[in-house]
């Protein structure tokens, strides 16, 4: 007798939906990820709003392909929540043996990430802040983050449409790793910082994340829409007038202050963009010695509610990289 799943079982096992566009011409492959995180409803909004333009004519796409992939965590979405069981955004590679939800998830968006040249994935974030991109390394062949696309991705993240552009994320993870060794916390593996960008660049190709502002504007979603018209006419898959060169802010992931105890806080209320003065506070420890700054530079991604072992507030500095 064949027995029904369990609701929960049915959403668990939700089909991934896509839909691609081919252009009769040759050219690029581009995939477009929406909600990754299922409380991040920009992505999926703003891959609407495309489709419905490339299925009524107001896109046409004439060379290569364009695949989207409005909601790559069913679960997340449906629920609301960032994560289903975990955080599909890290750890993210093949596994032949899937535990859970983003296993399953992440094996068949790993086959999709590698039919594909480039990759835009749409976020938003909780707090407040412009939008910005992150990018990936320059071209190198050291073992944390092989890359050779360096100059193809960097032009790409500048076409997008935000003002700020951000790279130094792996790195800032392993120096995480080792904070939380030195402080005897369950230890964390570095795939544990590979997500939809890392696992794009390891296949060959490479990618952005594209952060559109807070969850809960409204105008997050007109951020996203815009960034994949704009990737569009970048990558020559549509004929449209590019995005204007345009002088961009460039930021160097170099420090993270870590919550090394409980009561280690955020002194002061910042946003991921904020400028910084080196010796400025940016944070205080539970005994109350302050953290400060130790150049000028930029806040990224600050949490006020930071737990031990997490990141209360990433650094950066003005980067030596143009697009």
């Amino acid at each position: 007798m064949t027995t029904k799943p369990s609701p929960d079982a049915a959403i668990d096992l939700a089909p991934l939906e896509s839909v691609r566009f081919h252009g009769l011409k040759a050219g690029p492959k581009l995939i477009v990820l929406g909600a990754v995180h299922g409380n991040e409803t920009c992505g999926p909004d703003a891959i609407a709003r495309a489709i419905a333009d490339c299925r009524e004519g107001r896109l046409t796409v004439l060379r290569g392909e364009v695949t989207f992939v409005p909601v790559a965590n069913p679960k997340a979405y449906r629920q609301n929540t960032r994560e289903g069981d975990r955080n599909l955004n890290r750890d993210l590679r093949e596994k032949p043996l899937p535990a859970d939800n983003e296993d399953r998830i992440g094996n068949r968006l790993c086959a999709l990430l590698r039919q594909h040249d480039v990759l835009l994935d749409i976020h938003s974030f909780k707090g407040e802040g412009e939008p910005f991109v992150f990018f990936g390394p320059e071209n190198n062949t050291g073992e944390l983050e092989a890359f050779r696309h360096a100059t193809e991705e960097a032009a790409f993240a500048a076409c997008l449409g935000p003002d700020v552009l951000t790279h130094g994320w792996l790195p800032i993870y392993a120096r995480q790793i080792a904070a939380r060794e030195r402080l005897n916390l369950p230890p964390l593996s570095l795939t544990e910082g590979f997500g939809t960008t890392e696992y794009m660049r390891f296949a060959g190709g490479y990618g952005v994340t594209l952060e559109c502002g807070r969850h809960d504007d409204p105008n997050s979603a007109n951020v996203g829409y815009a960034a994949i018209r704009n990737a569009l006419s970048h990558l020559g898959l549509v004929d449209a007038p590019p995005l204007a060169p345009l002088q961009r802010t460039v930021i160097d992931m170099v420090d993270q202050v870590l919550c090394e105890a409980e009561g280690d806080r955020l002194e002061g209320i910042w946003k991921t963009g904020d400028r910084i003065a080196a010796g400025q506070v940016i944070a205080r420890r539970a005994n109350g010695d302050p953290v400060a700054a130790a150049h000028d530079g930029f806040t990224i991604f600050p949490n006020a509610t930071a737990k031990l072992g997490e990141g209360i507030c990433c650094l950066g500095v003005a980067s030596a990289r143009r697009p």
